[in-house]
């Protein structure tokens, strides 16, 4: 852990610059602005189901419309992970990151002027999706790999329990501002919470440890910052191209997508309204959503930790299996309006199971796909909103259809089950897929 005491002069660019030992190295103060970076940008993950029922009842829009724009902000979360990944080796973390939460605060700001479901589409659906996408995991896969080569799962489970703690602090927030202020203040303070973070992130976030003379976490040698990449789309597709071309990608893709559907796309949804049809309050059912937040974060960091110390296929394995079965018993805790034990045990269980994919899943990527692994990850990524995506439409929908929600309980249960096979039948091999570029 060494700390630059000289600049460097043209003599000395071969090599690392003269250092001294230091208590905390810096990566770790990068991933600790990475993380509050992502709990402000959560708020915008927290809002979606707590507009069903007032934008139903102000605008008379059916929960298929109002589940359409959640979908679109999905699908271009996950679509626009890839691109940002790439944006970032060439304009850096701090600039793409800074500008996508202006574009976050500008779409949620919008929404309070708006008078038609278009309106919705594009602000919620187009602005902030684009914005949230590039502040999606594959930034946190950015700042791993750049600052560490130890802890990187530890590191993986930290920055992504942090949307889990946004989830947490703003969650009962938003919902105590809609039942009492609408929710139109609700999306102002998701717009303001998006801008407060940007001074944050233009003034402490480095691009890379050797903007700072440092070696990254856990090295042992200097590792030069590298050239600007030029063709961020190019490069973009072109990793995709290559990608594709590999079966452990699709099998990656396709488990990764049952886990969007079966977290953001369904129980971040969907479990308010549905909670909120037998009666429950829509803060109480809120607050068990954010209940799951804070053992998300637990069962997130515990991943990163099991990650480090075992074998990735079988982590996921068991988190798809267990999380399948907890998904076919909800439809029997919904019955009632109160907040009973058993309903306690599955906000719990679930909770721990949230997020504790992505640690062993980046890690996939990263033992197959090497230095392009940020945006391979970006792509798997993008498969987990399609899937989001596709459930939060389809589950407003079923609704809408069936006047419940069991169905959509019941499928997603099932997919889990597939998503554990998928996983176990990965080879762990590195992919020579000649994606790496210049």
């Amino acid at each position: 852990m060494t700390q630059t005491t000289e600049a460097l002069t043209a003599g000395e660019a071969a090599g690392p610059p003269p250092s001294r030992r230091v208590r905390v190295h810096r990566a770790w103060f990068v991933a600790g602005v990475a993380f509050v970076t992502i709990i402000g940008a959560a708020a915008f993950r927290s809002l979606p189901s707590l507009l069903f029922d007032p934008l139903q009842d102000e605008f008379h829009w059916s929960r298929g419309t109002i589940g359409a724009a959640v979908s679109i902000n999905l699908v271009l979360y996950g679509l626009t992970a890839p691109f940002a990944a790439a944006l970032m080796d060439r304009f850096g973390i701090r600039r793409v990151v800074a500008i996508a939460l202006m574009v976050i605060a500008i779409g949620s700001g919008l929404t309070v002027w708006m008078t038609a479901a278009w309106q919705l589409l594009l602000c919620w659906g187009l602005l902030v999706g684009l914005g949230s996408g590039s502040m999606a995991l594959a930034f946190a896969a950015t700042v791993t790999n750049r600052w560490f080569t130890e802890r990187r799962g530890l590191v993986t489970g930290l920055l992504t329990a942090a949307s889990a703690s946004g989830q947490l602090i703003f969650l009962p927030v938003l919902s105590w501002i809609v039942t009492h202020h609408n929710w139109r203040p609700a999306a102002v303070t998701v717009a303001l919470a998006a801008l407060a973070v940007v001074p944050f992130v233009w003034l402490l976030l480095r691009d890379h440890p050797a903007d700072v003379g440092l070696k990254p976490y856990g090295a042992t040698e200097f590792v030069p910052k590298p050239a600007p990449v030029q063709g961020a789309a190019r490069r973009t597709l072109k990793v995709l191209s290559s990608a594709v071309r590999t079966g452990p990608f699709w099998l990656l893709a396709g488990s990764f997508a049952i886990c969007g559907a079966s977290t953001n796309g369904l129980v971040q949804t969907h479990f308010v309204p549905a909670a909120h049809d037998h009666g429950m309050p829509i803060t109480a059912a809120a607050s068990l959503l954010a209940v799951i937040g804070v053992f998300d974060v637990v069962g997130t960091v515990a991943s990163g930790w099991f990650t480090d110390r075992f074998e990735p296929r079988r982590l996921l394995a068991v988190y798809y299996s267990l999380r399948g079965v907890s998904l076919l018993f909800l439809p029997m805790l919904l019955v009632t309006p109160s907040v009973h034990p058993p309903m306690i045990f599955f906000i719990v269980f679930y909770g721990l199971d949230w997020v504790a994919t992505v640690p062993p899943t980046i890690a996939l990527c990263r033992e197959l796909y090497g230095e392009d692994s940020a945006i391979v990850f970006g792509w798997v990524l993008a498969s987990h909103q399609v899937g989001a995506a596709l459930v939060a439409f389809l589950g407003g929908v079923a609704r809408d259809t069936f006047g419940e929600y069991d169905v959509v309980w019941y499928a997603s249960g099932a997919l889990c089950a597939a998503a554990a096979l998928m996983v176990l039948v990965i080879r762990r091999r590195p992919v020579r897929v000649g994606v790496a570029l210049a």
